[in-house]
């Protein structure tokens, strides 16, 4: 959150930097007044004296109340700027960006969770990946996310803020990468057994490397209709980061997910992932060395 990578979390970063200073201007001269209060007026040595016939003063009723009505007005401009700023639905700081001069078109990808992976969608690429978002640089990049299962948030603290991705609806993201590197992403909200593997790699690369992934995601042998996607959908738990490339996405794949959830579709978890998770994943694990072998 601290090192932000792009537009939107930078402009987070910002707004949070302006926040705690302006708290800090309450809090260090109020924190140092008491000091002295308590030094000035202690019983033993102190220089302040007690005036009985005191009763009120305006100029104490201003501080008092003043500065606390100036703070909140100025965390509320503040804070609706920066609603504005980060609004996922409508950014103001990315849609600034894309109609900069000679601004390259957005890139649109559509996210799918499940028990317990993502699944990313290029729809203009016609590829999808598993636990792999793969973005370039500059480029602004807009997201639809739904769940396929039960509520998650979709975070990459570097890159953008959390926004919750729920099962049948369709929320909307935006980020811009600033700078190249591999980011961590992850869910934010608690889903069951395999939450603590739910995380996924971000690259932003260059516009020149980001084509030449796509066209080696396009040669990928997989395929990816809604009836595999059924099966990458049923509870998996990816302890070894494995990344999964398809191919010859089914159009309208996204939307037909939404639908099937509207419409009842579930993933039931097996038992053994529930009651017995340390003999699971020993199970998986001598299954993935089988496999490697």
């Amino acid at each position: 959150m601290l090192d932000p990578k792009g537009i939107i979390s930078a402009t987070q970063d910002h707004y949070l930097t302006l926040d705690v200073l302006v708290m800090l201007l309450i809090i260090v001269p109020t924190a140092a007044f008491i000091v002295w209060a308590m030094r000035h007026y202690r019983k033993d040595g102190g220089r302040g004296h007690y005036d009985s016939r005191w009763d009120h003063s305006n100029a104490l009723e201003a501080v008092i109340w003043g500065i606390p009505i100036l703070t909140v007005g100025v965390l509320s401009y503040y804070s609706v700027k920066a609603i504005y700023a980060v609004n996922p639905y409508h950014p103001t700081v990315i849609t600034r960006a894309e109609r900069a001069p000679a601004a390259p078109a957005p890139l649109d990808v559509d996210v799918i969770s499940t028990d317990w992976q993502w699944v990313f969608v290029y729809p203009q690429q016609h590829i999808a990946t598993v636990d792999r978002l793969e973005i370039p640089k500059g480029v602004p990049v807009r997201f639809r996310l739904t769940s396929a299962t039960v509520v998650n948030d979709f975070y990459i603290p570097q890159l953008v803020g959390m926004i919750d991705v729920m099962p049948g609806m369709r929320v909307r993201q935006s980020l811009v990468a600033s700078s190249t590197g591999t980011y961590e992403g992850f869910s934010a909200d608690y889903s069951g057994a395999g939450f603590s593997w739910m995380d996924f790699k971000t690259r932003a690369v260059s516009s020149k490397a980001f084509s030449a992934w796509v066209a080696k995601v396009q040669a990928a042998p997989r395929h990816l209709s809604y009836a595999t996607f059924d099966i990458v959908a049923r509870p998996t738990i990816n302890v070894h980061d494995r990344v999964v490339y398809f191919s010859q996405v089914q159009p309208g794949l996204f939307r037909h997910v939404v639908a099937e959830t509207r419409a009842g579709k579930t993933y039931p978890t097996p038992m053994a992932m529930t009651e017995n998770m340390t003999g699971y994943l020993r199970l998986q694990a001598r299954r993935d060395a089988k496999n490697r072998d």
